[in-house]
């Protein structure tokens, strides 16, 4: 448990590793009108073992990047975890969002990582991205000005992870 995940199955709308979904709208800039319209919504399954984060990763480039690392932000929000992992940095604050109370994570790993973990575990969130992008703009940890390459939605497995289940997503 000490380190980066085993891995990172998830499902996304937009652009990742030069692999673009079609219809998503990205790369999208956080400035433009549109940007503060979109909702994207999860439903997961969770295992009663192992170690592990039920997590969005929601990516954002200073460029309209369709291939390669990013390098503005990963805004990671996670809806649950089981065992003794944490978001990278240390919390910042707590903040209520989406129907929900939020510890704020911080960390610089190349590029800036705001975390939101969620209190109170949720099998199921919709929201709109801005919710979250705002209070990370605010904080200066991100800027408007940079573009929301994909929105991602999965787990991300130490140990064990059976059962762990994406059961719907949607972006739009």
């Amino acid at each position: 448990t000490n380190g980066a995940p085993a891995a990172y199955p998830s499902i996304y709308a937009g652009c990742h590793w030069s692999e673009c979904t079609s219809g998503s709208g990205l790369p999208m800039q956080a400035s433009s009108a549109g940007f503060q319209d979109v909702v994207t919504g999860v439903d997961m399954t969770y295992a009663s073992s192992g170690t592990w984060n039920a997590a969005y990763d929601v990516w954002f480039d200073p460029t309209p990047r369709t291939d390669g690392q990013n390098t503005g932000a990963e805004l990671m929000i996670w809806l649950n975890r089981q065992g003794s992992i944490q978001p990278i940095g240390s919390p910042v604050a707590t903040v209520n969002l989406a129907g929900g109370t939020w510890q704020v994570w911080f960390g610089n790993v190349g590029w800036n990582v705001i975390s939101y973990l969620r209190t109170s575990p949720t099998n199921s969130l919709s929201f709109a991205v801005d919710t979250f992008y705002n209070d990370a703009v605010n904080r200066g940890f991100a800027q408007r000005s940079w573009y929301m390459t994909s929105v991602q939605a999965g787990f991300e497995p130490w140990v064990g992870g059976a059962g762990l289940a994406v059961n719907s997503f949607s972006y739009g």
